[in-house]
């Protein structure tokens, strides 16, 4: 399913006829929620609901509300009468394609109709285009970018409930499977009570229900890992932050250097024996004043479901071993996979307004550096739908130069703990 979706999207990107190509702007803020996963997840429709103005438009739009209302139909029919079966219940709640079709033609519909000057048309060009959380459709009309946004949330929901409620497989089967045993008499249960909670009368828009519902099949699920740290601009990164706005960026060769974790694979091991040697390998780098900042990436991610986060206790080791300040650490606290290091990686900085067009320093053990040279950008092609970064020069077995893409602000629709 997932490169199917990609190589569309890849398509999309070679579109250039009657299309605008529009760039992300580093000065845009995100726009946040209380529920970090659901904003980094959900971006089009955390919009949707926090712009007066169009959620007013879409709230009494009569196609949307017959939709809302004929959704939550089907799911308190599903509530009475799938008694034993879960994914009876997922059917009705998931966005069936004939919906998420229903739903574009509806929203190019409001968008045109309204003219240059509504809503929906100000929601486009001033946050969701600067946003760069859908750089895959950005060369396309913004209308095109709206509707591609919306399939590409509606996705995303599907893919979760399917994943963390009807118990298919993940990309990653080992360290990111459903909790539950959905074979067991009592889960259709668990699933009919979330079921019900998302039929709440608050849930006035056409997408609220089920998105409520696979989030909170995340949250039952213990993996709401990709609010982890969240709002870190403002928590772990503070430090670093306020000294990137006085740093000479021209003193240094290289912006940061990058430190892919490892994790251990006993669930008492705060920070595998491979992670305190990265760490010591940056920490060497960083002493010789080749870049001001050290950024440790990893999420919580071996062995499954592990309590301790590869960045945060790759920060700690070096501040309290190796003497690192800590306003020269940044961490990035959610990739599961090396693909994300270095896409993570590329987000932050460009959110935290460092030198894109300067290259960065990975460096780590020589086996996963020449894996992130020679292996893994078309891994990110299939995968991502994107290279993230683009490798520069190799100075040794554990040192690589990379320059970062702001490609990498496209959300992955089916990587909920790290979209």
């Amino acid at each position: 399913m997932k490169f199917s979706f990609l190589l569309f999207c890849s398509c999309l990107i070679a579109i250039h006829v009657s299309a605008q190509n529009q760039h992300p702007d580093s000065q845009y803020i995100l726009q946040s929620t209380h529920n970090a996963v659901q904003y980094k997840n959900y971006y089009l429709l955390t919009l949707f609901q926090k712009d007066p103005a169009v959620r007013a438009l879409l709230q009494r739009d009569p196609i949307l509300t017959e939709l809302l209302n004929n959704k939550k139909a089907k799911t308190e029919d599903a509530i009475k009468n799938c008694t034993n079966s879960s994914s009876c219940l997922t059917t009705a709640i998931q966005f069936g394609p004939e919906e998420v079709s229903a739903v574009s033609k509806r929203l190019e519909s409001l968008f045109t109709s309204g003219g240059g000057s509504n809503a929906l048309h100000s929601l486009v060009s001033n946050q969701l285009i600067p946003s760069g959380c859908y750089n895959l459709y950005a060369n396309l009309k913004p209308v095109e970018t709206l509707t591609k946004a919306w399939e590409q949330d509606a996705n995303a929901i599907n893919h979760v409930i399917n994943v963390y409620v009807n118990g298919q497989k993940p990309n990653y089967p080992a360290i990111d499977s459903i909790s539950f045993d959905v074979k067991d008499k009592n889960y259709p249960e668990l699933v009919r009570t979330n079921a019900r909670l998302s039929l709440d009368k608050e849930n006035a828009l056409f997408f609220e229900p089920s998105m409520q519902f696979a989030l909170v099949a995340l949250e039952i699920n213990e993996r709401n890992d990709a609010a982890d740290y969240e709002p870190m601009a403002s928590t772990v990164n503070k430090a670093a932050i306020l000294s990137i706005k006085s740093t000479n960026f021209k003193s240094y060769p290289y912006s940061l250097i990058l430190v892919p974790g490892e994790g251990p694979e006993e669930h008492d091991t705060e920070l595998s024996p491979g992670g305190m040697l990265r760490c010591r390998l940056a920490a060497e780098q960083y002493k010789n004043k080749v870049a001001p900042y050290i950024m440790v990436s990893g999420g919580r991610v071996h062995p499954y479901k592990t309590k301790y986060s590869e960045a945060n206790e790759m920060k700690l080791f070096l501040m309290r071993t190796l003497q690192i300040p800590e306003s020269a650490i940044l961490m990035e606290p959610h990739a599961r996979h090396t693909t994300t290091n270095l896409r993570n990686a590329s987000r932050l900085m460009f959110r935290y307004h460092m030198p894109m067009d300067k290259p960065a320093l990975v460096v780590t053990v020589k086996s996963q550096s020449m894996y992130i040279s020679d292996t893994m950008p078309q891994r990110c092609i299939k995968e991502l739908g994107y290279e993230p970064y683009r490798v520069g020069k190799r100075l040794s077995d554990n040192n690589l130069e990379f320059y970062p893409n702001v490609m990498s602000l496209q959300i992955d629709f089916d990587e909920p703990m790290d979209p």
